[in-house]
């Protein structure tokens, strides 16, 4: 169970920002830009997989999550928590065993053999299910699950990143046109706000990668990536 303690929100996502830096989780390199599965040119990159391997981290990580989802959902509304495979599920385990609750864990694509079960666990019809990832950028992965667990019978209507990209409009659309309330601790935002104040760049880095934040479609196309998002 989490230590039922409230940060303020803007607390928690200093914290988590400056734990992303702690960790070497953050990459910025605008002058060598990383391709993303998008096709998209990015000066930074994420990788929140890695909080996994700093249990200090991972459980003040979890104790902002369990803060989060009860201050903003309520104590009683959520029946199970869900992780999409593969990064979601480790963090799915660590809220559940937080906040309580049931686990399942959803498969990308339905097994193939054996049961062809796309979700693993038990989730009664109806019942009310938040789904975790670690990282949300634009929300297509994160409806592939809750899409899934729809149709099996649950009830979606919140879901939790701990990292959400916070730069694509598309991402907002995606989820109010799907019904779903995106929780999360940090955004990029947080993370160069920690990366200024702590002058971890020289000015001109700082400003692409604030360049890339106010415009990430225009960057890309300008630095040999993609000038819009797949739709799909």
């Amino acid at each position: 169970m989490f230590s039922n303690s409230y940060p303020d929100k803007s607390v928690m996502a200093e914290l988590m920002a400056r734990m992303l830096w702690e960790i070497k989780a953050v990459h910025f390199r605008p002058e060598e830009p990383y391709k993303l599965a998008s096709g998209m040119a990015s000066p930074v990159y994420m990788d929140c997989r890695k909080l996994l391997s700093y249990p200090r981290i991972r459980s003040a990580i979890m104790d902002f999550a369990a803060a989060t989802l009860t201050r903003e959902v309520g104590f009683e509304r959520i029946d199970v928590i869900a992780g999409g495979e593969t990064a979601g599920i480790p963090f799915a385990a660590l809220l559940a065993d937080r906040l309580a609750l049931p686990m399942v864990y959803v498969r990308k694509k339905p097994k193939g053999h054996g049961r062809n079960a796309q979700i693993e666990g038990v989730m009664p019809e109806g019942a009310r299910v938040l789904v975790i990832e670690d990282l949300v950028t634009v929300g297509g992965s994160m409806f592939t699950f809750i899409d899934a667990i729809r149709a099996a019978g649950g009830v979606v209507d919140h879901g939790m990143s701990l990292f959400y990209y916070g730069i694509f409009k598309e991402a907002e659309a995606r989820y109010a046109n799907g019904g779903v309330k995106l929780h999360r601790i940090a955004t990029w935002q947080d993370v160069l706000a920690v990366a200024r104040a702590e002058k971890l760049f020289d000015d001109a880095t700082l400003a692409s990668v604030a360049a890339f934040f106010d415009a990430p479609l225009a960057w890309s196309a300008a630095h040999g990536g993609v000038a819009e998002l797949p739709t799909s």
